[in-house]
């Protein structure tokens, strides 16, 4: 698949963009005093209100704080699969609070 991703433009961080984007993640952190264990608890929250309504993709949502030189965001990508079903948004809570803190 290296070529496919070559060729539509997708490409690994360099080591550079990785380092950066987590600095600016912990200068974040350090401006808002947010902790990762809220930032974890906020996640879990998160998929269990939204998983009431659509079915996600539990184990690869991402809840990440950006800056600009004027704000901070919260930003939360969440994969989406489709409309919740009983049983379906059920087990995505399920997933969510097994990896969650409580």
């Amino acid at each position: 698949m290296g070529f496919l991703d070559s060729l539509f433009g997708r490409r690994e961080p360099t080591s550079r963009e990785v380092a950066k984007e987590r600095l600016q993640l912990v200068l974040v952190h350090d401006r808002i005093k947010i902790s990762p264990v809220m930032l974890d608890r906020m996640k879990d929250e998160l998929i269990t209100v939204i998983s009431r309504y659509v079915e996600i993709e539990a184990d690869a949502v991402e809840v990440t704080f950006t800056q600009s030189k004027r704000e901070s965001r919260l930003v939360a990508d969440i994969p989406v699969v489709g409309p919740a079903t009983g049983s379906t948004s059920r087990k995505t809570r399920a997933r969510a609070g097994a990896g969650g803190n409580g």
